[in-house]
């Protein structure tokens, strides 16, 4: 039998020599996604407004020799978007991946839920994705090439009292199809990630909110899903890593549901 042989240090390295911004990437799910491009050989730029969260991620990815920056910004600011977008790409000359991770939650019932409770969610997901995407395409589109993976979540078929977190998750499937849409004929791929329940320190705080344990929690999401077991951010994290890759050039405008069975 003749094998052929496979460069496998190309395959984990695949990321070498991109570079990949992140938001929302101090914690959880970003953190597991910036790590594993990382990983990949990416040098990972990573945006948050948790000084003391970043810092603690840095002082991880220096432990594992992982090449980074990080910046403390709140992207639903235009000036610090752009500020930010504009010196990462004057110092590399290019962003190639960007990853719209950041995301809160303030949930309510509709009847309780107060404008600045919506206003808020709607910014961080929706104007937020938006700012970011706008200033890392110029680039994008000068290279003509770039990876854009947004985080939707199932809440976007509908979750009680998440109104609008529903409402700009499902924005941001939208928003990802027509940017797929509109950029694709440079070479960029637009594509959306919506996980399930993953445990991470914002669905901790759900259970608080609940007045439950997070085991309580666990158990019962669990037991509606159809692999039993709750989701990592690592799951999540490979999927990125797969809408990053040159294995997803010809998958665009696509959402995948991490959620551990069929959620449409």
């Amino acid at each position: 039998m003749i094998c052929r042989e496979r460069n496998w240090y190309n395959i984990v390295r695949e990321f070498e020599h991109k570079i990949a911004v992140i938001t929302g990437a101090a914690k959880g799910i970003g953190l597991a996604i910036t790590r594993q491009l990382g990983e990949k050989g990416a040098h990972v730029c990573l945006l948050d407004q948790d000084e003391e969260a970043l810092r603690k991620a840095g002082e991880l990815l220096d432990s594992a020799g992982i090449s980074h920056e990080y910046a403390i910004v709140d992207i639903t600011s235009e000036e610090e978007v752009k500020y930010v977008f504009s010196k990462l790409a004057d110092k590399h000359q290019k962003i190639d991946i960007l990853v719209n991770n950041a995301g809160i939650t303030k949930d309510n019932l509709i009847y309780k839920m107060t404008s600045n409770e919506w206003t808020k969610v709607m910014d961080v997901h929706l104007k937020g994705s938006f700012l970011c995407s706008k200033y890392a395409q110029e680039w994008m589109v000068k290279n003509n090439y770039g990876r854009i993976i947004n985080l939707s979540s199932v809440s976007a078929l509908g979750n009680k009292g998440q109104s609008n977190y529903a409402a700009a998750k499902a924005g941001i499937q939208g928003f990802t199809k027509t940017l797929a849409i509109e950029l694709g004929k440079y070479n960029i791929t637009v594509n959306a990630i919506a996980p399930g329940f993953i445990v991470t320190d914002m669905t901790k705080a759900v259970a608080e909110r609940m007045n439950i344990s997070f085991e309580e929690l666990k158990e019962s999401k669990i037991s509606q899903i159809p692999v039993k077991r709750a989701g990592t951010p690592e799951d999540v994290a490979n999927a990125a890593c797969f809408f990053a890759s040159e294995s997803s050039s010809f998958v665009s405008g696509q959402v995948l549901y991490v959620a551990g069975g069929p959620k449409q």
